[in-house]
């Protein structure tokens, strides 16, 4: 294949994340050069249905033109400024306003950052100064989730639970105690109810607070759904039988709501969804639609008060990053969360969901297909060789892979994950029209599939 000079150039010298390197050296990258509403284009011209919303992050599509001139005005009134030392730039001040209005449960402070992953990492951080400052200086292992994303620090990555951010990482580090995923296609037993899969998780999860012992542990994290481990919806019944056991034994709770949060499960947060208590919740993503880099931690007031009284027998609260509360991404963020607002975005979102969880629902039956499952914008297919025993296709044939570059061909783009998962995360103003279009290709795409695994496995 020849590779345009733009592919050549970055097949040369770019460092891809999360690509295989090797691959990428010889076939190169789609070079994207244009947005418009939900679809992307590449250098030739040839458009895209962007139906991951690039990283489960641009809400408003590719070519909002508030959030442009947004970011213009800012950059013209004060491009740069910081948050440190007692000072802070003008759109700050009204973001944080606003974001506390949309806050789903009380929350005490915001503390901004540039990304999930910086986000979460603070969330880190924050348990064990939190516990230091209330003279539990032992209760500080976090307990994740098999399957969980929480970004890619040292912390962060540890905290997920996705074994290819490990190897030859020396990861995770210690302190990170791991339990089950709650994701009853791969996990449940035979016959084994969603409630009882769920009571049988909590039972592990107190199991292993007792083993560790409670003195030691100091918060659990977990995304209400979880994004880029499968697009994993938990039972029902399973976060309100997991946090009864955390106030128990007094355990910290960290919402993950980078790939949740403004929206994307039909309601604000993911919190709200599940009826969640955190006293942390990580936003990111969303919060700009994805125009400009930035991610924020919600504090609760008993973990603020902590701190606060600790940083100030310190000196100072000695935690911070020179581009958080960042003015042009604010000015962005403020205007993006008033356009959610004015739209009705997440109204939109219990509009138009239907289509897409109905739509993906008729492929059900598939041969070659053990789950499908999602929650308004936001879904996941499964792939399979034999359905009925769920039965995982031999790793090294890549289906899931396979499935998403015949969907780029026919002009759809959505993500491979472990275990032969597509996920489907469109933006959050796509219209009806358009989710069926996205369907018919990635019907196309899973017929082209079909008849390569019958290939080699007839």
């Amino acid at each position: 294949m020849k590779l345009s000079s733009a592919a050549l150039a970055d097949a040369k010298f770019h460092f891809h994340p999360y690509t295989q390197p090797r691959d990428l050296e010889k076939n190169g990258a789609l070079v994207v050069v244009g947005g418009r509403g939900v679809h992307i284009s590449d250098e030739s011209g040839k458009e895209y249905i962007e139906g991951m919303a690039g990283l489960w992050c641009a809400a408003l599509g590719f070519s909002e033109s508030r959030l442009v001139e947004a970011a213009y005005r800012q950059m013209n009134k004060l491009p740069y400024y910081h948050t440190f030392s007692g000072k802070v730039s003008g759109p700050v001040t009204d973001l944080v306003e606003k974001m506390m209005a949309w806050a789903p449960v009380p929350m005490a402070r915001i503390l901004f950052a540039n990304s999930g992953s910086e986000s979460n990492d603070t969330a880190v951080k924050l348990v064990r100064y939190y516990h230091n400052a209330i003279g539990r200086p032992h209760k500080k292992k976090i307990i994740a989730r098999a399957k969980g994303y929480h970004g890619v620090t040292l912390a962060a990555a540890s905290l997920s639970g996705i074994p290819t951010m490990h190897k030859n990482f020396d990861l995770p580090l210690p302190d990170t105690i791991r339990v089950s995923c709650p994701h009853p296609y791969q996990f449940a037993q035979p016959n084994e109810t969603p409630d009882a899969f769920a009571q049988r998780l909590a039972r592990e999860l107190e199991e292993t607070i007792l083993r560790e012992g409670p003195d030691t542990i100091g918060a659990f994290i977990a995304e209400p759904v979880q994004g880029a481990g499968g697009v994993i919806v938990p039972p029902p019944s399973y976060f309100s039988l997991i946090q009864p056991i955390l106030k128990k034994y007094d355990i910290l709770l960290i919402a993950d709501e980078v790939v949740s949060g403004f929206g994307r499960l039909g309601k604000p947060f993911g919190t709200q969804v599940y009826d969640l208590q955190p006293d942390f919740i990580t936003v990111a993503k969303m919060l700009t639609s994805a125009y400009m880099p930035m991610s924020a931690l919600y504090i609760s007031d008993r973990v603020y008060q902590a701190v606060a009284d600790a940083s100030a027998e310190v000196g100072v609260f000695g935690h911070g990053y020179t581009y958080g509360g960042h003015p042009v991404a604010c000015a962005v963020a403020l205007e993006a969360l008033q356009i959610y607002e004015e739209r009705d975005i997440v109204g939109h979102v219990n509009q138009v969901a239907p289509s897409l969880q109905q739509g993906l629902q008729k492929f059900r039956d598939h041969p070659y297909i053990g789950d499908v499952r999602g929650m308004g914008l936001i879904a996941a297919v499964e792939l399979s060789a034999n359905p009925a025993l769920r039965q995982a296709f031999p790793p090294e044939r890549a289906v899931g892979a396979y499935l998403v570059r015949r969907a780029q061909e026919h002009g759809l783009i959505l993500r491979a994950m472990a275990g032969d998962i597509v996920a489907f995360s469109p933006p959050l103003i796509i219209t009806q029209a358009e989710i069926y279009a996205l369907l018919e290709r990635f019907e196309r795409a899973l017929d082209d599939t079909s008849a390569w695994i019958r290939t080699w496995s007839d």
